[in-house]
């Protein structure tokens, strides 16, 4: 047998040969052949010329011999020196030739190997447009979605990522049916392809409100001869805690707004609070931080270091922070409720420091003496100080890279906590502007006039947004001071200021009411008021008016 070099160099030269007959005989007439070249599912049509019908088979069978007594390799090899004698137009009916051949659907494909879960895993990247198109495809493909149950999947990918989701899952009640790790446990694939429209829905209601400022007001008489007023207030689906100017916490029931439970032993007003599932921790102008067991109300521990009165606090993952009027910040270690150690004082500030809050990376404090200071979380060293306000500032809510800040010089401010700088000044209410909140798309506002503002977090950022645009919402007729504001019920969890519904401390008042976000016409669906607390605003009415805030030293 010859060696395979030796075939190829005959095969080219018998091909070549074919060639230069052609070449030879273009001069007599020719007759021109249609070749349909089929693959299976689509051919192309190539015309051909072709001298002797006879000579051609034999020579093309030839050729085919030779060819299949070669490795791949070799085959490969013969192929490209055949297309690099050919001219553009075949290149160009080779390609046309060979697209079809190398498409593959692989999603059929792949389960015939016995790769479903392959199939299913790269399926699973869809967002719900391309999910819905990939049904269509054909009858293999929503098999693999249906089987795969990827429709729940793409549900509990926006649970883990998206806070509103998560809360729509919670009060709707559809979290019931996620994160199961059999099959089995669940609804078929069905129940939640006819479920992500109706989120969608819910999603949509939520932000028309917003847009339309449709809400229902709700109140909690606190007006008594012993409680003159409320300093602070977190909540979440079951409760609201309050802490009050008579010195004392009131636990109160979300549902029929009833006085649950009293929790007795500051000696000074309640000026903030925050709790978690397992405690509430409260601090006072007596100057003490105390800890309370959140089931029975019971005092755990009682914290004294500060030298007047605790405007603020938080609390996560282990570590506490509090500041005082006496211009100082402290910095906690909880191991427990019960063990909890001073690990550093930080001071600076020359005025009360109002507020804190804090993340993995930074500690950010405000002070009536217009200054935001930015502390490394690790070492409690001094990173940078933000500057801008022309008056004193009195709350701030900082996430990611992002701080807003509001001030008695009626503005609120956008910081970049990187670099220092002043993104945007939001000019519109008309007095001190007492607490502040912002989510992924809208800060909310309450200030001294009485109002509560939304505006569009998003084009805040873009400094080529006109300011007049930035303003989404007004909440007026409040009988006086709007003094706090909540836009996300359930924020990110990695900062301790985003604690659900934790609010800052603010001035007196008799009475408490919020305002919560409904649909007109929505009153039908009595389960679509829990949906819509994901996106709650607070108003803090008083009649004593801010000359009975805490915050004294906002000048």
């Amino acid at each position: 047998m010859e060696p395979d070099s030796v075939i190829e160099d005959k095969t080219i030269e018998l091909m070549n040969t074919s060639v230069m007959e052609d070449q030879n005989e273009d001069e007599s007439p020719k007759k021109n052949t249609l070749w349909q070249i089929s693959n299976g599912t689509s051919s192309v049509i190539v015309s051909r010329k072709r001298p002797s019908e006879g000579n051609y088979q034999k020579e093309k069978d030839l050729c085919i011999k030779y060819f299949d007594q070669w490795s791949e390799s070799d085959q490969v090899e013969f192929v490209e020196h055949l297309i690099s004698r050919m001219c553009h137009y075949q290149h160009g009916h080779i390609n046309s030739y060979l697209k079809p051949m190398l498409q593959r659907d692989f999603i059929t494909a792949l389960p015939e190997q016995g790769l479903d879960h392959i199939a299913e895993n790269i399926l699973s990247y869809l967002d719900a447009r391309s999910l819905c198109a990939a049904e269509l495809v054909c009858k293999e493909w929503q098999r693999v979605i249906s089987e795969g149950m990827l429709w729940k999947k793409l549900i509990e990918r926006m649970v883990r990522t998206d806070p509103l989701w998560k809360g729509l899952s919670e009060r709707r009640g559809w979290d019931q049916y996620l994160f199961k790790n059999r099959p089995t446990d669940g609804p078929p694939n069905s129940f939640y392809r006819s479920l992500y429209p109706k989120i969608i829905q819910d999603i949509e209601t939520i932000e028309s409100n917003w847009r339309c400022g449709r809400h229902n007001l709700q109140r909690i008489q606190c007006r008594s001869e012993n409680s003159k007023g409320v300093y602070c207030l977190q909540y979440d689906d079951e409760k609201i805690i309050s802490g009050l100017r008579d010195n004392s916490i009131k636990i109160w029931d979300k549902t029929s707004l009833e006085c649950l439970k009293v929790l007795t032993g500051h000696t000074g007003s309640v000026l903030c609070l925050q709790y978690d599932e397992r405690v509430i921790v409260t601090g006072s102008s007596d100057s003490t931080v105390r800890v309370w067991d959140v089931n029975t109300g019971e005092v755990l521990n009682t914290l004294i270091h500060h030298n007047e009165a605790v405007l603020h606090l938080r609390f996560s993952n282990g570590l506490m922070v509090t500041c005082s009027k006496d211009r100082s910040i402290a910095v906690w270690d909880m191991a427990s409720a019960t063990d909890i150690t001073l690990r550093r004082v930080l001071v600076g500030h020359r005025a009360a420091v109002n507020v804190v809050d804090f993340d993995d990376k930074y500690i950010v404090s405000a002070s009536g003496d217009r200054t935001i200071k930015v502390w490394s979380t690790s070492t409690c060293e001094f990173v940078r100080t933000l500057n801008g306000h022309k008056r004193g500032i009195a709350c701030l809510q900082y996430r990611d890279r992002l701080v807003v800040s509001g001030s008695s010089d009626n503005t609120i401010r956008l910081w970049d906590i990187e670099c220092g700088a002043c993104l945007r000044v939001l000019e519109g209410h008309e007095e001190l502007v007492r607490c502040i909140r912002f989510d992924n798309k809208r800060i909310v506002s309450g200030a001294y006039d009485g109002k509560i503002k939304v505006w569009d977090l998003q084009a805040a950022l873009d400094p080529r947004a006109p300011a007049s645009t930035l303003c989404l919402r007004t909440l007026v007729g409040l009988t006086a001071s709007a003094a706090s504001a909540e836009p996300t019920l359930r924020p990110r969890a990695t900062s301790p200021s985003h604690t659900p519904g934790m609010l800052p401390p603010v001035y007196p008042q008799q009475g408490l009411t919020w305002a919560t976000i409904l649909g007109a016409g929505n009153s039908h669906k009595p389960a679509l008021q829990k949906v819509l607390l994901q996106h709650l605003s607070l108003a803090l009415l008083s009649d004593l008016g801010p000359q009975g805030d805490p915050l004294e030293h906002l000048t």
